[in-house]
């Protein structure tokens, strides 16, 4: 049996998404120093890459070993074959280290992932946390995987997420 959701409930989700990643970005704007120079990708250049606060960052990491550690691995090494489709037909666990491919997205996705839970039309298996962690902590943890990844992941999606701002 097929479960339908409702245009009113998909708009309220979207509006629910909006709201999270306008606060993200003004919350994320105060963020302070640049570590490097412009980031020019594609011939598109873009303001130097935020420093990661180290005081979010270490409670990022505490919030992962609790809350992602158990799937993603305490590493951030993921699910064994990650790349490959469980009998269900979700995808296991991905690394969100530099091998995974967490870095080649903007934070607003990032965000609305860590919010939403893995997307059903793709059968995400994955939760939802906002019911069990602020957006601050969520920001957190996604700045203590930021940390783990070399200066040529953090610069792309830095890019990626720049550039993608203001579309849906």
């Amino acid at each position: 049996m097929s479960r339908r959701t409702s245009p009113r409930a998909v708009a309220l989700g979207f509006g629910f998404v909006g709201l999270l990643t306008a606060a993200f970005l003004l919350w994320s704007g105060a963020e302070g120093n640049a570590t490097q120079g412009p980031v020019t990708i594609n011939g598109t250049t873009v303001s130097p890459v935020p420093t990661l606060s180290a005081e979010r960052v270490a409670a990022g990491e505490g919030l992962y070993a609790q809350s992602c550690a158990a799937c993603h691995g305490a590493a951030l090494e993921g699910a064994p074959n990650w790349k490959v489709r469980l009998a269900n037909g979700s995808l296991p666990p991905p690394p969100h280290d530099a091998t995974g491919h967490t870095w080649h997205h903007a934070d607003e996705q990032l965000l609305s992932i860590v919010v939403q839970g893995g997307d059903p039309a793709y059968n995400g298996v994955m939760p939802g946390f906002a019911a069990s962690l602020t957006i601050e902590q969520m920001t957190a943890t996604l700045d203590f995987i930021k940390s783990r990844w070399g200066s040529r992941e953090r610069e792309y999606q830095w890019w990626i997420t720049v550039t993608r701002r203001g579309q849906p």
